[in-house]
């Protein structure tokens, strides 16, 4: 089978805490979490950072017990929502946790993409895509010179000093969570390492096709960047046994508000954010008068669907369930299909009970990892 790798994006569900475990109990489930995929062969470890109703606020603080916990595992967000963050101190903290952990950072960068974190800290939902352009462009600033001095729209330095530079030279590697074409076109423009997570199987392919088109033509000198997808995967030792524990978390995820949330890990706190007075912003959707554009109103219908057709999910590759086996045979249909590089697998979903997460996420490692080396 084709050489590829694998990540654990690793969810941290709100049930975990309703449930009656204490927050510092679900760190120290996750980061056991972290140390045993690190054992099982993974390539990579990834959070995301949201704000306001997740655990993950500050992805740099958590990745640098996960680095402190492991040796050889790479470690990131997909993503840092860089409008939450002063670039140049984002630029420190990135390069102290790749200092520590000896150059094992993945940098994955996005906008953001629910309005109401913005509406709670005073952000312009509508100019993240330009705050963060700056926001790169200053980070790799940072890494790369000596000294800072930048005039932009919203952010202005005069011989800024960042220090440390990162492990990794010139740069750790970083990546473009991208699901609009405009996003794909500054991924593949910038040379950068590109990621999704949401769409359809078609869909992927349609964009990271164009992807690669727009490379192309950019003359880049290569090789080309990488390219990531992530999937709810869940493996038990049988096909039915597998369908069994996973179709009712699948169709029990229902009243998501928004196209852009993340279809993994229970509650994410969306009843908290829903009864509260700014709830999900000007629109339901929770993407303001963005919730409607085709392709957010896409990803919204596959949500809608994975909540009503177990088949939906399994059929269009949102969701890889079954024995190793069958696990395998569906991701190298998927990779070949679709193209990529690394796989980031999620196990925690609709309130999967933890035992099943950890059976699941074990099988993967022993069973189907191996069948791609």
């Amino acid at each position: 089978m084709t050489d590829l790798k694998f990540a654990l994006w690793d969810a941290f569900p709100e049930s975990e805490v309703d449930s009656g475990s204490s927050i510092s109990e679900v760190y120290d489930r996750h980061l056991d979490l972290a140390q045993m995929v690190e054992q099982l062969g993974y390539h990579s470890y990834f959070v995301i950072e949201h704000q306001n109703r997740e655990l993950i606020s500050s992805p740099s603080v958590y990745l640098m017990a996960v680095a402190m916990r492991t040796s050889v595992l790479r470690v990131g967000a997909m993503i840092w929502q860089l409008p939450f963050h002063h670039p140049l101190r984002l630029a420190e903290e990135v390069g102290i946790l790749d200092q520590i952990s000896h150059g094992r950072v993945e940098f994955g960068t996005g906008i953001g993409i629910h309005e109401h974190e913005f509406l709670r800290w005073g952000l312009d939902f509508y100019a993240r895509g330009e705050m963060s352009r700056e926001a790169l462009e200053i980070i790799q600033m940072a890494w790369t010179q000596d000294e800072v001095t930048y005039d932009g729209k919203y952010w202005h330095f005069d011989e800024a000093l960042p220090t440390p530079k990162p492990y990794q030279q010139p740069t750790p590697p970083i990546w473009v969570g991208a699901h609009s074409k405009a996003a794909l076109e500054f991924a593949a423009k910038g040379n950068f390492h590109v990621s999704q997570n949401i769409d359809v199987d078609d869909v992927v392919a349609e964009k990271f096709d164009y992807y690669r088109q727009v490379w192309r033509e950019c003359n880049h000198p290569g090789p080309m960047p990488s390219i990531f997808l992530q999937r709810i995967v869940h493996v038990a030792e049988t096909d039915e046994k597998a369908r069994a524990e996973a179709e009712p978390r699948l169709l029990g995820r229902v009243n998501v508000p928004s196209a852009g949330a993340i279809p993994v890990g229970g509650s994410f706190g969306r009843g908290r954010i829903t009864g509260s007075r700014v709830g999900w912003g000007s629109s339901p959707r929770g993407m303001g008068t963005e919730s409607d554009m085709p392709d957010n109103a896409e990803r919204g219908r596959v949500f809608r669907m994975m909540a009503q057709d177990y088949d939906f999910s399994i059929e269009n590759g949102v969701a890889i369930v079954g024995s190793p086996e069958t696990v395998a045979r569906k991701i190298a249909e998927q990779q070949k299909y679709v193209g990529y590089d690394l796989l980031a697998t999620t196990h925690s979903f609709g309130g999967m009970d933890p035992a099943l997460i950890e059976n699941s996420i074990r099988l993967f490692g022993e069973e189907v990892i191996p069948a791609f080396r």
